[in-house]
């Protein structure tokens, strides 16, 4: 991510998007165009997002974003994309919490107009941390924080955990229940091997990733706790931030029921990733940034749960990480930009670390 050219993530014309969308805007509302249409140069590599404004006397809202479906021929980073789940998602979270998340405004299933389903909600103006280049390296809006405005902005984005899963009531959001048998955490773990086998479906395996699933099993945690509402993509990458002020959450595509501590190891673990890419090119980072013991306390101090089994957790998020990491390096791949070596485990940008929280020796270096 840091090191290599931005993959590809989209086939589709925009010129063509445009006129298709502007064309069904007016289905939607009489008279109304779409103007402005761009992709962002920082489009995700899961659904796509184009931004536009609405040219209307009366529109719901001025500034939009629209959510579509991965495009099946850019070899997508996930087996599906269900767009109606995502929508239903926020209007869940904007119904039972004060968690920050974009008004959404139309769903579109018919994957007619534009090619593929999509939703539309409104844009919400502020800064994200950046993936590319990782927000830890010098030279971001977030590195040249002062140490008080960072902490802010930790106990504010820990405060969206927090909140989301103390106020969801999980009975409201059946859609989301993961397919299987036992309870919540054994079905997340079976959904991310079912991927995991998606991903190297007639590809080389990865030898450190199926080690890093047996060492889950013998971690696995004799209690793992009632299962809430998880965001799932749980990061500050996936904020909008009005000054070091959460206003927006975004990305629900991976929202499931699990232990909480599913979203506060990803939430530790991402930035553990984007830190290590930043030590290993010789900068300093941010290491008191969104550290272990700080987010378990200050999770502990706002909702009553001391968190558990975090071992497992950042275990876990790592091995979810590199699962998706792979599947971005066989799409690499997949369109001439890269060639398999001869160990796939170094297809894993993080595959050094990975290894080292398998043996036990992560963070003990």
């Amino acid at each position: 991510m840091a090191t290599a050219p931005r993959p590809r993530t989209t086939t589709r014309d925009p010129a063509e998007l445009t006129r298709r969308l502007t064309a069904w805007l007016g289905t939607r509302l009489p008279g109304a165009r779409a103007t402005g249409v761009t992709v962002p140069a920082s489009n995700g590599m899961s659904s796509e997002t184009l931004l536009f404004d609405i040219g209307h006397p009366r529109p719901p809202v001025r500034s939009c974003a629209l959510r579509m479906a991965g495009d099946p021929a850019a070899y997508t980073v996930f087996p599906e994309y269900d767009m109606a789940r995502q929508y239903h998602t926020l209007e869940l979270v904007a119904e039972h919490t004060d968690v920050p998340v974009p008004r959404v405004l139309w769903l579109e299933e018919d994957p007619a107009p534009l090619g593929a389903p999509f939703f539309v909600m409104e844009r919400v103006t502020g800064r994200v941390p950046p993936d590319v280049m990782p927000y830890t390296y010098e030279g971001s809006w977030l590195h040249a924080a002062s140490d008080a405005e960072r902490e802010h902005l930790e106990a504010a984005t820990i405060g969206l955990l927090a909140r989301l899963h103390d106020q969801v009531p999980l009975p409201a959001a059946p859609f989301l229940a993961l397919p299987g048998q036992g309870d919540a955490l054994h079905r997340h773990v079976a959904a991310q091997r079912a991927y995991y086998a998606w991903v190297i479906d007639g590809l080389a395996r990865s030898p450190l990733i199926e080690a890093a699933f047996d060492r889950l099993a013998e971690l696995w945690p004799r209690e793992p706790g009632e299962p809430v509402l998880t965001w799932g993509d749980a990061r500050i990458g996936n904020v909008v931030y009005d000054g070091f002020e959460p206003v927006a959450v975004l990305d629900w595509e991976m929202a499931a029921p699990a232990p909480r501590e599913v979203d506060l190891g990803w939430t530790i673990y991402l930035h553990r990733f984007f830190q290590d890419l930043t030590t290993g090119s010789g900068q300093r980072g941010l290491p008191g940034l969104l550290r272990r013991d700080r987010v378990e306390a200050r999770y502990a101090r706002l909702t009553g749960h001391t968190p558990r089994d975090m071992d497992f957790h950042l275990l876990y998020a790592a091995v979810r990480h590199a699962i998706v990491m792979l599947r971005i390096a066989y799409r690499r791949v997949h369109f001439g930009e890269a060639a398999v070596p001869a160990d796939p485990d170094t297809l894993i940008l993080h595959h050094d670390s990975l290894r080292a929280m398998v043996q036990g020796t992560y963070g003990k270096r």
